[in-house]
């Protein structure tokens, strides 16, 4: 299966597993970043990004990649407030996922999932959402074990 692995990350933490599997699989990898950066100042990005998710904002993003020749995509996300964060939204609402298959992979500062693997179904038209990957912050010593079972849990 031809990989693509998606994510977005603020702090790296996403990042950090975005490569982790990348390594993993030989997927290749796209930084869903917004056109206009959020701030380093993690404060001021809480902020905006609890707005940007209250109003339903969808951030235009800095570039697209062509979906056409994956069958797979591992989507990164932190969790923002228990959902996705903005930029992910605006990516999975440009895209039609028709016949391909998301396996999301979500950090986190506690939060968990929360209802992010609800909202990526919602968002991702024509897509198989299979399970999701709970990963505390950086994933620690454990990141690349947990991340080869998830993946191979996952048919990967």
């Amino acid at each position: 299966m031809n990989a693509l692995i998606a994510y977005f990350s603020y702090t790296g933490h996403t990042r950090g597993i975005a490569q982790k599997m990348r390594g993993i699989t030989d997927g290749t990898l796209f930084e869903i970043r917004p056109a206009i950066p959020y701030d380093p100042d993690y404060n001021t990005t809480e902020r905006q990004g609890r707005k940007e998710i209250r109003d339903g904002y969808r951030p235009p993003l800095a570039q697209q990649t062509d979906l056409g020749a994956c069958d797979v995509i591992l989507l990164g996300t932190p969790n923002w407030f228990n959902t996705i964060a903005p930029p992910v939204a605006t990516f999975l609402a440009e895209n039609d996922f028709t016949s391909k298959i998301i396996i999301p992979f979500v950090t986190n500062g506690g939060g968990g999932l929360g209802h992010i693997p609800a909202d990526i179904k919602a968002l991702a038209r024509g897509a198989k959402v299979l399970n999701s990957l709970n990963i505390y912050e950086d994933g620690g010593s454990d990141a690349n074990n947990n991340s080869a079972d998830w993946l191979k849990k996952s048919g990967l």
